[in-house]
């Protein structure tokens, strides 16, 4: 562990009198180091002279079961490039065994859903009674229905929405245009707003997007965060609620009940099937818990 030591302070040195760079980030190249130093010591039992890329690796791996996120993972592996690349020029090790090795860009955390029974509640919490009920209700709704952003149903225009036909045209990142349909019960809802609600909400000066604040003003990207982790706690709805939770919700209960998978990417807007693909891991894995659960040999 010494002649470790002294490689990662030689590379240090090496990175504050010839790179010049900011203490802070020297402080955290040496805690990924160290988290290194230490896993080669304590659980691969070799020193840094006869590492392997299968030891970085296990270490990567190492680090995910720990609970680090992709990008830490992805920055101590940037870390390890320039530390091998370093011994390997000064001759202090034979080879750069970090070459080849791929940063974990698509390691992604399984995102967090709400089942049936918590989405129900969640649309049912809204009080429609009130005029800011019949509103939540409509937006939640809406979200539900058609797994619509946070900022897009911030930004969406009365004239987006097209009742007869059941669809709501969406302005996605980069501007992408995408055309969702609507459930019956979303239409309903909104309806409702456009007809009781809004008329009333609308101040002097004419707005176009369809969910307005109590000012009269588009309603913001924040404010409708805000409600839906409020009318979550009001539904006793204990999971980590987060800005995409009703988006991940209606992608993973189409695929469950046989939807296709490029048909949910075109729904959600996604430009790499890729990117649609995490949801069919949340039913890989809720398969497998079922099976061990029921299963008499599971």
């Amino acid at each position: 562990m010494q002649k470790m030591d002294k490689l990662v302070g030689l590379f240090l040195d090496y990175l504050n009198v010839e790179r010049g760079l900011a203490k802070n980030t020297l402080i955290s190249y040496r805690r990924d180091l160290d988290a290194y130093m230490k896993f080669l010591d304590g659980v691969s039992k070799k020193g840094i002279t006869l590492s392997t890329r299968e030891d970085i690796r296990d270490f990567m791996l190492h680090e995910k079961d720990k609970g680090l996120s992709a990008s830490s993972i992805a920055r101590n592996l940037t870390t390890l490039r320039m530390f091998y690349r370093f011994l390997a020029r000064e001759r202090l090790i034979k080879a750069d065994v970090s070459s080849y090795i791929d940063t974990p860009k698509l390691w992604k955390r399984i995102p967090d859903i709400l089942d049936l029974n918590e989405v129900e509640r969640l649309i049912e919490a809204p009080d429609l009674n009130t005029n800011q009920g019949i509103r939540d209700r409509a937006i939640i709704e809406l979200m539900y229905a058609t797994g619509m952003r946070v900022s897009e149903v911030s930004n969406i225009k009365v004239s987006d929405i097209n009742s007869d036909v059941g669809f709501v045209r969406c302005l996605g990142k980069g501007k992408k245009e995408r055309i969702v349909p609507l459930g019956k019960k979303a239409i309903a809802a909104i309806a409702r707003y456009l007809e009781k609600v809004r008329p009333a909400q609308l101040k002097k000066e004419p707005v176009q997007e369809l969910f307005l604040s109590r000012s009269g003003r588009k309603i913001s990207r924040i404010s409708l965060w805000k409600l839906i982790k409020f009318y979550a706690r009001k539904a006793k709805i204990k999971k980590s609620m987060k800005p995409h939770i009703l988006r991940h919700s209606f992608a993973t209960h189409l695929l469950e009940r046989g939807a296709d998978l490029r048909s949910v990417q075109e729904m959600l807007g996604h430009a790499d099937i890729a990117t649609t693909q995490i949801y069919t891991h949340i039913n890989r894995d809720r398969l497998k818990g079922i099976h061990k659960m029921f299963h008499p040999r599971g």
